[in-house]
């Protein structure tokens, strides 16, 4: 390994000028001139080089280096470019609305209503008609999708499910004052399913039932 190092020490200097071909407006085709690209470093053009064409010595992964040809390998259908919404179905939606918009988020656009041969395909269920709440936190990441089956009628869940119940089991927000939210949503009736936990001195962490059982995770960043 010593050996390895070395070599590739000696084949690359610590900076290097890579200059290409920079064809500019008014050049005639074929004859762009050849304008001095910025400085890089040699670490800079051996990974360039390195991420299509070698296996990353284990020396050099302290280093910051990445094997792109091994994460290819690792996740070969990584087709998932964001986290777009999360979809709650209930049965009261302008109550569960106003629940969240006490928390701080805001309605995206207006109420919406969904039917017709799309929606039928998508969840599988002939003749539906859905209306729908589009919510988003403040910092505009991920939405939160409320909708209210208009038909068929919604089928009942579980309004007591406690963590240890297989399924989506909370959502959770990032809050400033725990305390204080935590206070807020108790004079509107919603209690805590434990009680606040800190972890370390890092979080304090509280779960809160919300309307139609919905569990809603606070935390608050103290360190």
């Amino acid at each position: 390994r010593a050996g390895d190092q070395e070599s590739a020490r000696s084949t690359y200097p610590r900076q290097m000028t890579i200059v290409g071909r920079d064809t500019h407006p008014g050049d005639a085709p074929g004859h762009g001139i050849s304008r001095p690209q910025p400085v890089r470093t040699a670490r800079a053009a051996l990974r360039e080089f390195a991420d299509d064409h070698v296996e990353i010595p284990g020396w050099l992964r302290p280093f910051g280096w990445v094997d792109k040809n091994e994460q290819r390998r690792m996740y070969p259908m990584s087709h998932v470019r964001r986290f777009d919404h999360v979809g709650i179905t209930v049965a009261d939606l302008n109550t569960v609305t106003a629940f969240f918009v006490g928390l701080g988020l805001e309605v995206e656009g207006t109420r919406m209503f969904v039917e017709g041969e799309f929606l039928d395909t998508v969840i599988g269920i002939p003749d539906s008609r859905t209306e729908i709440v589009m919510l988003r936190p403040p910092d505009g990441s991920t939405r939160l999708e409320l909708s209210r089956f208009v038909r068929p009628a919604h089928q009942p869940g579980s309004p007591a499910a406690m963590a240890n119940e297989l399924g989506l089991r909370n959502v959770a927000f990032e809050v400033d004052d725990l305390q204080a939210a935590v206070d807020g949503l108790a004079a509107d009736g919603y209690g805590l399913v434990g009680d606040i936990g800190q972890y370390e001195h890092i979080w304090r962490m509280a779960y809160v039932r919300g309307p139609e059982g919905i569990i809603v995770s606070l935390a608050e960043r103290i360190g």
